[in-house]
């Protein structure tokens, strides 16, 4: 197995999510039709088997991520019975997207469309091989909450350098929000 490659190169600065980007990704299904384009291009038709919905509604799903820029279509191939199909890939554009931390209702849809997709995929896949599950309330000031949201990101960006095509899949989800004055 060949040593994966680290990037010494600064990240790409995140892009502030535009109004058209917040609406196509409200949507747990929008989280899911990502993950699976990522790794594998996939059809409408083999997305829609794949979720158990029907093709009409993930059309419309599939066409707002298009328009987004957060699926691409690729060229049409010729499906296993002779019929052309137009497969999408994922575009990876939401990994350095900042969604914005302002009290949009737009982005606080998005925060449980992430964890409602990333729920529907634990149950798919049933109890994890090796999971590492940790659940924090921290008291932070202003300077240490920005010190830990740059300092996850690096860490993330990191190990995103250094994936590999062969290596395991992890799911990782980071959502680190204020709670207010909870009793």
């Amino acid at each position: 197995m060949a040593e994966p490659t680290l990037s010494t190169a600064e990240p790409a600065p995140r892009r502030r999510a535009t109004p058209q980007d917040l609406r196509a990704l409200t949507h747990p299904l929008s989280w899911r039709i990502l993950r699976l384009c990522l790794e594998k291009s996939q059809t409408n038709q083999q997305l829609a088997q794949r979720l158990g919905v029907a093709p009409a509604t993930l059309l419309r799903r599939v066409r707002a991520l298009t328009d987004a820029g957060f699926l691409i279509v690729e060229p049409p191939r010729q499906g296993e019975h002779g019929a052309w199909e137009r497969p999408y890939r994922a575009t990876g554009a939401t990994w350095r997207l900042d969604l914005g931390t302002d009290a949009n209702q737009l982005t606080g849809q998005i925060d449980l469309a992430i964890v409602d997709a990333h729920r529907a995929e634990l149950v798919e896949n049933g109890p994890p091989l090796n999971r590492h599950t940790r659940r924090a309330i921290l008291h932070l000031d202003a300077e240490a909450r920005a010190e830990l949201d740059q300092r996850i990101d690096a860490l993330l960006d990191e190990f995103e350098n250094r994936s590999t095509p062969d290596g395991t899949p992890i799911s990782v989800l980071w959502n680190a929000a204020e709670q207010g004055n909870t009793p």
